[in-house]
């Protein structure tokens, strides 16, 4: 096996104290959720920002968008489609 294999993530890591452990992906993702949330109650919704890319499907862009939307309570999104 390569080195670059044996040295894969195959699960998520937080930061603790510091230092980085291993956590399941539900405990990871409500994590980011929770961060979301406390930053858009503190700041407000308008200083959310997400960036989707212009080389992937217009439903991925979709979901993206309807997200920021209606999740986060903003329209601060772009996926350059301009160029």
């Amino acid at each position: 096996m390569s080195i670059a294999l044996k040295s894969r993530l195959t699960q998520p890591l937080v930061r603790t104290n510091g230092s980085h452990h291993a956590v399941s992906w539900d405990e990871a993702l409500d994590r980011v959720a929770k961060s979301f949330q406390a930053q858009v109650a503190k700041h407000g919704p308008r200083t959310f920002g997400m960036f989707s890319c212009s080389k992937t499907t217009n439903e991925l862009n979709y979901v993206t968008q309807k997200f920021v939307r209606s999740v986060i309570g903003c329209n601060n999104i772009d996926s350059c489609n301009r160029t």
